[in-house]
């Protein structure tokens, strides 16, 4: 247990808002395992449970990961306060998702009610700042000369894909002019954007993600975009664990290499989804 504390104690000189909010994070995660094995009921095809399980580890992974990239920058007032805006907002969305999970509807796109409706702005709103603050952390990453080049050139350039495969998010909000006329003819449940391109959310999908085999689905590149920053510093580290002595300009090469084809994965997924196509194609569609 002493040595458990003692590497807390270590992670959380990293940045303790963002180490605590892993913490909180993981907590949920547990939580939301439970519910996967005690609570059986099914929102839009999927388990109850299964996003607020997804969401607690996204938000854990994300935390961490954040921690230790700002572990190197000069300690200020702007990174403490982004930090923990950052921390308190990835936790609260768990919870507001824990939320309407527990309630038995779905968390995003629901306008149902003046309470779905409020709890889905209000998501939005967070991850709007968390976008910000996100950009304004990468900023002064950049501005601030790299203690590890190859290290440094991963993580900055995992969180510019995190920042762009947030930011298909904001694509999955905007409602179809199906939808929109069906708020017009007051149909329930009302309902604004959506995962899916070409079909209704909600459809057959693969195991655990439940991203659709039918049609296009967001959730793709958005995944791919936004765990690029936990990919490629994992790939440098697994480099150097396998291959010694130390190389920084070979290394530095083949994290460019790797981002290059994250970059050219994220944008394909994109595509893809964007032209309606699920992510393993069935015969004729390319």
């Amino acid at each position: 247990m002493a040595r458990v504390l003692d590497r807390y104690s270590q992670y959380e000189r990293w940045s303790p808002p963002l180490i605590r909010m892993t913490v909180v994070s993981l907590a949920l995660l547990l939580l939301a395992l439970i519910g996967l094995v005690v609570d059986d009921r099914v929102i839009l095809g999927a388990p109850a449970m299964l996003k607020p399980a997804k969401f607690g580890a996204s938000g854990a992974v994300y935390l961490v990961t954040l921690a230790y990239m700002i572990r190197d920058l000069p300690t200020s007032r702007t990174i403490r306060f982004s930090a923990t805006v950052i921390g308190w907002i990835i936790v609260l969305e768990t919870v507001l998702i824990f939320v309407q999970a527990g309630r038995g509807v779905s968390s995003h796109f629901n306008a149902d009610t003046p309470l779905d409706g409020a709890i889905f702005s209000a998501m939005g709103f967070g991850i709007a700042t968390v976008w910000i603050l996100s950009m304004l952390l990468l900023i002064l990453h950049l501005r601030t000369p790299a203690v590890d080049r190859a290290m440094g050139t991963a993580l900055r350039t995992g969180l510019a894909l995190n920042i762009v495969g947030a930011g298909v998010g904001w694509r999955m909000t905007q409602p179809s002019a199906a939808q929109i006329a069906s708020m017009s003819r007051s149909e329930r449940p009302f309902v604004l954007g959506a995962h899916t391109v070409g079909g209704p959310d909600g459809a057959v999908g693969m195991p655990i993600t439940h991203w659709s085999l039918s049609h296009g689905d967001l959730r793709i590149p958005h995944f791919l975009g936004m765990h690029a920053l936990q990919l490629l510093p994992l790939l440098l580290l697994g480099i150097r664990r396998v291959r010694q002595p130390r190389n920084d300009g070979a290394e530095h090469a083949l994290v460019l290499v790797s981002a290059a084809l994250c970059v050219a994965v994220f944008g394909a997924a994109l595509v893809q989804a964007l032209n309606g196509h699920p992510l393993i194609p069935s015969s004729g569609t390319t």
